[in-house]
């Protein structure tokens, strides 16, 4: 039997609260898995290659731990999504500050093909630009983190005529016939996921921004 969505996947707000326990290794690794992949992403439109994006997810999530503890959810106050963000960025600003130190110790600059120095070419993180790229990147994690919920919540097979037919793009007769089912219960279950899937990026959003 299926359980029930709010009693099978906590919520974004409960995982905060727990984090404030550094000994929940599960707590820790379940929003290492949610956030990992848009603090590297908009490290690497920053400008930073992908060992120093690795390195922004490392001290990120560090920096997270050492604040969690005192950190307080409060949406009206200040999102959880621009905490997070301007963590990323002071990080993004230290991997900024160790390239041009590094660059003046070897009394060098490293040269691209047209000339630009290679610490030129970083963005600055404090530009709206970079703002952008993460409100983008957070709607896509928010969209991954729901449908990844909805697929643990519901009918697995259910699911999988979801995403044969939505994501993978096959016929509906081709899913239907797949499953021994009509092209009708294909259309319902398209409708109803989709449904779900709509309603839970809402309640994710309302509860971490």
């Amino acid at each position: 039997m299926v359980q029930p969505q709010h009693e099978l996947i906590p919520t974004r707000a409960t995982l905060i609260q727990r984090l404030k326990n550094w000994q929940d290794q599960a707590s820790w690794q379940d929003f290492f898995d949610t956030y990992w992949k848009l603090i590297f992403t908009v490290a690497i439109h920053a400008g930073l290659t992908e060992a120093e994006a690795q390195d922004v997810v490392q001290e990120t999530m560090l920096s997270v731990a050492r604040h969690m503890p005192s950190f307080t959810y409060n949406r009206v106050q200040g999102s959880f999504k621009t905490w997070l963000l301007n963590m990323t960025r002071w990080r993004i600003r230290d991997q900024i500050r160790r390239r041009e130190s590094l660059a003046e110790r070897r009394i060098f600059c490293e040269e691209t093909a047209t000339g630009t120095r290679m610490v030129d070419k970083v963005a600055d993180p404090s530009t709206e630009d970079l703002d952008a790229v993460w409100e983008a990147q957070w709607e896509q994690n928010l969209l991954e983190a729901a449908i990844a919920n909805i697929k643990r919540s519901v009918d697995p097979q259910k699911y999988q005529i979801f995403d044969l037919y939505v994501k993978k793009e096959w016929a509906a007769e081709k899913v239907a016939e797949a499953f021994g089912i009509t092209v009708t219960q294909v259309y319902l279950a398209k409708h109803r996921i989709s449904k779900m899937i709509k309603e839970e990026v809402k309640r994710l959003t309302e509860e971490v921004t």
